[in-house]
């Protein structure tokens, strides 16, 4: 008896029964319509991993709902069913439940490909950034947008989907669309009060039921409240009513809150597990139907109180199945703590946005099941049984010595410092930034557990030790540093003057070095997160903060993770002064003051910003000396030790953590590979059919 038992009760949902609570909801992952091999290779990792339902993305119905260039799936007409019935065929294989998302996203498509008109309940700009504006549906458009929806319902169920969305949520579709006033100011029966509002949404959950409902569960994903206070609908009024209106429709409800910067928030700003629960725990109490809910949920003590307690019936994930695709599993294995829990970052959200397929801070494995053959619990056994060693415990090389270790490899890892993790728990520390530690965590658990793994730290090697240890294996993991020069983005040139100032870097802040009392000028050449991260920890601190940056908006890449509008009113609120659009020349000297010398990336005016310390976020060096002094050892040496050495991580070439990760799970897996067969896998791509 486990006290994770409720977790694998089979529920039933209308006339197709999920073998436990674990429910992956709909979440995108730029795989889509163009690499349906890769698709249904993840998905179905999803489902091997113990998932009882396994969702797509959203699911294009008709060529009036045109993403492009973002990738989702299609389901425009009976072409499309092939590519999705190897996800339902890869899913049933475990014997999980496929869902589809049905969308037409209305206006917050803009059409690119197709280029038909978009349509929207009334005449409105779209939502996407394109001057153009979107029609409003007359009484022909709803008959027809319905007979869409049916068509691609029915074409679902040919396809083997278990489950049929309807899709009222993240203010993306157009169901939802009818439902808020902001959208819909139509004075017919489709607008105005909330029952001529709900009509359209309604009528689609009928016209699914009747068209594949005898064998198809029909769900109904929708977003109880905008996160917009009286501005916006509000999970106890109108989005109370509506579950009110619609209780038992629907098999199931799939419940969250909107937009998608809400739903998905980052652990930056929505630090706790479960934190939608508190806008969804009253659906359950007004339906007879089993309810998802989501909210970055990794505990599995939380799961089981969120379903005793009545607030859930399925334990809904999109980034937690993200970060451990097998986390059901290891719950039913008694093995909850391998799970690789997901950090909130939002690099997942990041490749759809940029079109690419999906990626995983925690995960390296996430988006290459099918193009390098890569799977998250297992890896091939060495082929050679040796030592191998691995210099620098940060990221890159926790994940490269972990890996090694679980082929089978003898695995020395020597950490320079005090204590392993490199820059994910130096940049855990910093404001906002603390779960990002799990990466680390994770990792040094799972190595403290094998026998053929030893760890010394405090033990920062030079060229000569290395070779003196005879180890023919050499993994070079000794990251970057960030640059003091302030060369970056904008200027190839370092900054004049700035021996007038004191100077620090990201890495001095980390380090806990204080800057003195005074302005601190913050120059973001960077455009990453860390900059932004940077302005509101010393802010919090009590620095008064002065933010330059050469773009045109605080921190851009997180606009890519969804919070880039948090990140610059958290520094507004704060009182940070935010200098856009300016580069950095030089630091002079003003009536016995220093101060930096701003110029306008645009050639607007210049300005002079008087500061006592400039805290410098442009770029990073790869700390590869190590590396750069073996090859030479080797070569002058004339030895005969024939030495493999590899350069892996931000000593590579620096990047986010993700890229450092998968940078040394790449070096693990790829060891005594064949040349080859690692070139297919890097070539390896879905190519389009020449067939019309």
């Amino acid at each position: 008896m486990s006290n994770y038992d409720v977790l694998f009760e089979s529920v039933k949902i209308g006339p197709v029964t999920a073998k436990n609570r674990f429910y992956q909801v709909p979440h995108c992952c730029g795989m889509g319509h163009l690499r349906p091999q890769a698709h249904a290779a993840m998905r179905g990792m999803k489902a091997q991993g113990g998932w009882a339902v396994v969702s797509t993305e959203e699911t294009e119905i008709h060529p009036s709902s045109d993403l492009s260039p973002a990738v989702e799936q299609r389901l425009w007409d009976e072409r499309d069913i092939p590519a999705l019935q190897l996800m339902t065929q890869s899913v049933h294989e475990y014997s999980a439940l496929a869902a589809v998302e049905l969308v037409h996203n209305g206006s917050h498509t803009s059409n690119l490909y197709s280029r038909t008109p978009a349509l929207a309940p009334s005449s409105r700009s779209l939502d996407m950034i394109y001057p153009k504006q979107a029609r409003a549906m007359d009484k022909a458009d709803i008959r027809e947008f319905r007979r869409w929806h049916k068509a691609a319902a029915i074409r679902a169920k040919q396809a083997g989907f278990d489950i049929v969305y309807v899709y009222a949520g993240h203010e993306m579709s157009l169901p939802h669309h009818f439902l808020l006033p902001e959208y819909n100011q139509r004075t017919d029966e489709y607008g105005g009060c909330l029952e001529n509002r709900l009509r359209l949404t309604r009528e689609l959950l009928q016209d699914t039921q009747e068209a594949i409902g005898d064998s198809c569960a029909v769900a109904f994903r929708f977003a109880v409240d905008q996160m917009l206070g009286v501005d916006g609908m509000q999970a106890h009024e109108e989005g109370r009513a509506v579950v009110e209106m619609l209780a038992d429709i629907p098999d199931l409800w799939d419940v969250n809150v909107s937009g998608w910067a809400n739903d998905s928030a980052t652990s930056r700003f929505k630090p706790d597990s479960g934190y939608q629960t508190e806008y969804t725990k009253f659906v359950k109490k007004v339906t007879n139907k089993p309810v998802v809910g989501v909210g970055r949920i990794t505990s599995p003590d939380m799961m089981v109180s969120l379903v005793k307690h009545g607030v859930l019936d399925f334990i809904g994930a999109a980034r937690p199945s993200i970060a451990d695709p097998f986390l059901p599993n290891k719950i039913r294995e008694q093995r909850a703590e391998e799970i690789r829990e997901c950090i909130g970052c939002n690099v997942c959200v990041s490749c759809d946005n940029l079109g690419v397929p999906i990626r995983c801070t925690q995960n390296p494995t996430m988006g290459e099941e099918w193009r390098r053959g890569w799977h998250p619990e297992k890896i091939a056994a060495a082929k050679t049984p040796q030592s191998v060693l691995v210099v620098g415990a940060g990221p890159a090389g926790l994940e490269c010595a972990l890996q090694l270790a679980n082929r089978g490899y003898e695995v020395i890892l020597s950490e320079a410092s005090k204590h392993l993790g490199g820059r994910v728990v130096a940049e855990s520390n910093l404001k906002g930034l603390a779960l990002w530690r799990r990466v680390s965590d994770y990792r040094i658990y799972q190595l403290q557990q094998l026998d053929n793994v030893n760890i010394y730290l405090d033990s920062a090697l030079n060229a000569q030790q290395v070779l003196e240890l005879g180890i023919e294996q050499v993994f070079v993991a000794t990251g970057a540093i960030w640059r003091k020069d302030g060369i970056g983005r904008t200027s190839r040139m370092p900054i004049e003057g700035l021996e007038q100032v004191a100077v620090y870097t990201p890495d001095d802040i980390m380090n806990g070095i204080v800057p003195g009392q005074g302005p601190v000028v913050i120059y973001d050449d960077d455009q990453g997160y860390l900059g932004g991260v940077l302005a509101d920890h010393l802010s919090d601190l009590g620095h008064k903060v002065l933010f330059v940056t050469s773009a045109s908006i605080v921190s851009p890449f997180t606009e890519l993770t969804l919070e880039q509008k948090q990140v610059q009113c958290s520094l507004v609120a704060q009182g940070v002064d935010i200098y856009t659009n300016k580069s950095i020349v030089g630091v002079s000297q003003k009536s016995g003051h220093a101060g930096v010398e701003l110029k306008c990336v645009y050639g607007g005016q210049d300005v002079w910003l008087a500061c006592a310390s400039l805290l410098l976020v442009t770029e990073r060096e790869s700390a590869s000396p190590l590396y750069e002094q073996l090859q030479q050892l080797l070569k002058d040496d004339g030895t005969s030790m024939a030495m493999s050495l590899t350069l892996i991580g931000d000593a590579l070439a620096p990047g986010l953590i993700a890229d450092a990760v998968f940078s040394g799970h790449q070096g693990a897996q790829e060891f005594e590979a064949d040349p080859d067969v690692v070139e297919q896998g890097l070539f390896k791509r879905e190519m389009p059919s020449l067939n019309s």
